[in-house]
């Protein structure tokens, strides 16, 4: 574990595809320590990833964990909630969280265990048992340290939140910032250069990103967005032109090749995604 700010501990994550030879780690977890409780912020892929987490917080602290906070439902962030039932926290997520992980349940659980193998075996989805929506953010108090969640609208996905430290001034921003591997887009384009906005706008001391290293904040910031505002005007710029979707996810923001980790992975994807919402725009 890391130490990213007084009573912020992060695990940084694989920048790599879901793998046996990872185990799935390859999301950013931690959690934040307070004079009363603990709250973790997203747990893995994996109830082992979890253990393994749970296992770091007991090594630092007997205070018990009133709340498990996910960021959002990919499966890199969730699957390790089973690991903390036994603490009886709140599970902590968007209004729109819960929804999100039925929806996809079953193809979740069958990626898990084509690429992870024995190393997924125990591990389900739990659901939220306390949600927020975008229009009344929930203060958390750990005891001498209140975090702030906060759902957005749709951006990367329909159910991100983030977490402020209101001591630190450290945000967990979860799959809103990427740090040096691509973006990967399963909402909106536009809604989420609308959430930077808002993020930048919020001045924090520093940002936990849902991958990538901890660097200055607003340099990842200005990266993503330039990728995101890239990917929306060439996406638009092809379907004026009336290149099919599969034309466009060979040219769309082709500059952006060399930039960005895994881009060869997702890029396709994002344009696609891109390209899905921006057709019908007015």
């Amino acid at each position: 574990m890391h130490v990213v700010a007084e009573g912020n501990y992060v695990f940084f994550g694989a920048q790599e595809e879901m793998s046996t030879s990872n185990g799935g780690a390859i999301a950013n977890l931690g959690f934040v320590i307070g004079e009363s409780c603990a709250a973790v912020i997203d747990t893995g892929a994996t109830r082992a990833e979890g253990e393994g987490l749970r296992a770091a917080l007991r090594a630092l602290t007997d205070r018990p964990v009133c709340a498990v906070i996910n960021t959002h439902m990919h499966p890199d962030h969730v699957y390790g909630n089973s690991a903390f039932a036994g603490d009886q926290p709140e599970f902590v997520g968007h209004a729109h969280l819960q929804a999100a992980m039925m929806a996809r349940r079953e193809t979740y659980a069958r990626s898990l265990e084509r690429d992870l193998g024995a190393a997924a075996e125990g591990s389900t989805l739990i659901a939220p048992t306390r949600t927020v929506a975008p229009a009344e953010p929930y203060l958390l108090d750990l005891g001498g340290r209140r975090l702030l969640v906060r759902a957005w609208p749709t951006a990367h996905t329909d159910n991100d939140v983030t977490v402020f430290d209101e001591r630190s001034g450290t945000l967990w921003a979860g799959d809103l910032l990427f740090a040096e591997r691509i973006p990967a887009l399963d909402g909106s384009v536009k809604g989420w250069l609308a959430a930077l906005d808002g993020i930048e706008k919020s001045a924090p001391a520093r940002i936990v990103p849902g991958h990538g290293p901890i660097v200055d904040w607003r340099l990842s910031l200005a990266a993503e967005r330039r990728y995101l505002a890239v990917l929306a005007q060439d996406t638009r710029a092809a379907i004026r032109s009336h290149r099919s979707m599969m034309e466009a996810m060979d040219q769309v923001a082709a500059g952006e090749r060399g930039r960005w980790l895994l881009f060869d992975e997702y890029h396709r994807r994002n344009v696609a995604a891109a390209y899905a919402e921006l057709e019908w725009e007015d």
